[in-house]
């Protein structure tokens, strides 16, 4: 793999964590010129709403639309707004920020808007008064407004950290939670003096009950307008990174990075895109920044099979079903990231879309978090079998992903299955067997259908096909999940010329909690 060349004056600086609009310029990054997408916010509404994963450059979006109304025109200038924009008109500009800060109760939060409130009007030479925060803001809104004779532009970022903080202390999420509430019902009552107001995060936390009134946000989430006002297209990788890529497979970056959908053309998310760039190897980048352990331990006490989750269907109803006191599955994966949208469909009158991985590094890392999390933190020994369970594929060996696939299974504690219900169902076995092959980084593939039947796990490699059906051996009888595969002709939809197709029935036992039978064909 080539390595980047410092002294080439193509290469210009990488902006790896610049969420200043102004540093960026300044300091001569390279840059995505989304200004189009902001024109086109202007120019279509002032009240909005976007909700977008973490490190998907949120935070320099808003940033921008603050220097864009501030009139910062030298910041702009060979940018597609540039030639477009009124810079004799100068908005004020309030940004409420979220990203940094204590919120582990609420009179921390309290004190912090108070602080930052405090701060703004310092800066904008207007004094700071009123004891309650919501009555404060409302002071700074008006003072800003007749101080500078125009309306102000509000911009919250990360508007849902105080409440997603604490989702582990559902006490202080909603204390949390209430406040916000109050705060942002401000903006409602100040309508007459705001010029544009955008808040934005990663949750869509139900506005009923967190927005309280605020009802006239346009929700840009899901509008294909919108879909690529955060991330890089391939276009947009293509053009601005050309020199960067150089010695990088363009195939292998799309599938390790590309996907994210919000019904309309996939991106990719920038961190990922620029430590890429910047370190030259493929990395789960963006998921080592995050923990999911919430969410993990979510889908462990909803019971979630893992084999379920490539492929969700959900309504926008359900992903936005998302307050402290109903989390539903679907949105958390759907919002935070973890899952996309792949695609939609009208269904009885109401849209329905399909979720799935938005792309390798994702399904990958997030199944090795599964995995460990259902094998009761046995991740060294799911990780020790990763590696000789590709060379088993890679290699067609079936004994050599036998022995695998039971030293898995054996490192698994006894009292792991008897203090977990979800050990007692069927569905716990294809779990872990789902998430063990997705970790590999093959292509997996759960319940595929056809005219007869849905296939429990694909794996397709260049020329090989590996088509899996998993029976309890309690439930079923000797050689049922080999006779599956034959009797339903789940080989015909894989078979082509040059390809060989291997089916394999697998039986478990709730008894030795292993593997009983594992029989092997070849089509």
């Amino acid at each position: 793999m080539a390595s980047p060349s410092h002294s080439d004056p193509t290469r210009r600086r990488l902006p790896i964590g610049v969420q200043s609009f102004r540093r960026l310029r300044e300091d001569g990054c390279r840059y995505v010129d989304k200004t189009p997408h902001i024109e086109r916010l202007v120019g279509g509404g002032d009240r909005y709403f976007l909700s977008r994963p973490r490190r998907f450059g949120k935070s320099l979006l808003l940033d921008t639309i603050a220097e864009l109304f501030r009139g910062s025109e030298e910041l702009f200038r060979g940018l597609a707004v540039h030639d477009r924009w009124d810079w004799s008109v100068r908005q004020p500009v309030l940004k409420l920020d979220f990203a940094q800060g204590d919120f582990s109760s609420t009179d921390r939060l309290r004190r912090t808007v108070m602080n930052r409130l405090a701060d703004a009007s310092a800066r904008a030479g207007v004094p700071a008064s009123h004891d309650m925060a919501s009555d404060r803001l409302a002071a700074l809104l008006e003072a800003l407004r007749d101080r500078a004779g125009r309306r102000v532009v509000v911009l919250v970022d990360e508007y849902d950290k105080p409440i997603l903080d604490n989702l582990g202390s559902p006490e202080v999420a909603r204390a949390n939670r209430d406040f916000l509430s109050g705060l942002y019902g401000t903006f409602k009552a100040c309508d007459e003096h705001i010029r544009f107001l955008l808040l934005a995060g990663v949750s869509k936390f139900s506005k009923v009950n967190l927005f309280s009134g605020l009802n006239n946000l346009k929700d840009i989430t899901l509008d294909p307008r919108f879909a690529t006002t955060c991330g890089y297209t391939q276009e947009e990788l293509d053009s601005v990174f050309a020199p960067e890529l150089e010695g990088l497979d363009g195939g292998r970056v799309r599938e390790w990075y590309n996907g994210y959908r919000w019904l309309g053309e996939p991106v990719y998310n920038p961190f990922d895109v620029l430590l890429l760039l910047d370190t030259r190897r493929f990395r789960p980048h963006w998921f080592e920044t995050g923990s999911p352990a919430f969410l993990l331990d979510l889908l462990a006490r909803r019971g979630v099979a893992s084999f379920r989750l490539d492929g969700l269907d959900a309504d926008e109803e359900l992903l936005s079903a998302f307050d402290v006191e109903r989390i539903a599955p679907e949105a958390l994966l759907w919002q935070t990231g973890y899952l996309t949208i792949e695609g939609a469909e009208e269904e009885d009158g109401d849209e329905v879309f399909r979720l799935g991985y938005p792309n390798l590094e994702v399904r990958r890392s997030l199944n090795r978090h599964l995995l460990a999390r259902l094998a009761h933190g046995e991740a060294a020994v799911a990780s020790a079998t990763w590696r000789p369970a590709l060379r088993a594929f890679r290699a067609g060996d079936p004994a050599g992903l036998e022995a695998e696939i039971r030293a898995l299974f054996a490192a698994i504690p006894h009292q792991w299955h008897t203090r977990n219900d979800i050990a007692r169902f069927e569905g716990y076995y294809a779990s872990v067997f789902y998430s063990f092959l997705a970790g590999t980084g093959l292509d997996v593939r759960a319940e595929e259908s056809s005219a007869a039947g849905r296939l429990d796990v694909a794996v397709l490699l260049d020329g090989e096909a590996w088509l899996f059906e998993l029976k309890i051996d309690e439930r079923a009888s000797e050689g049922a999940a080999l006779e599956q595969l034959r009797e339903r002709g789940y080989a015909d939809r894989y078979c082509r010329p040059g390809r060989r197709v291997r089916l394999v029935g697998i039986h478990f036992s709730e008894k030795s909690r292993n593997v009983t039978a594992f029989e092997v064909e070849e089509v």
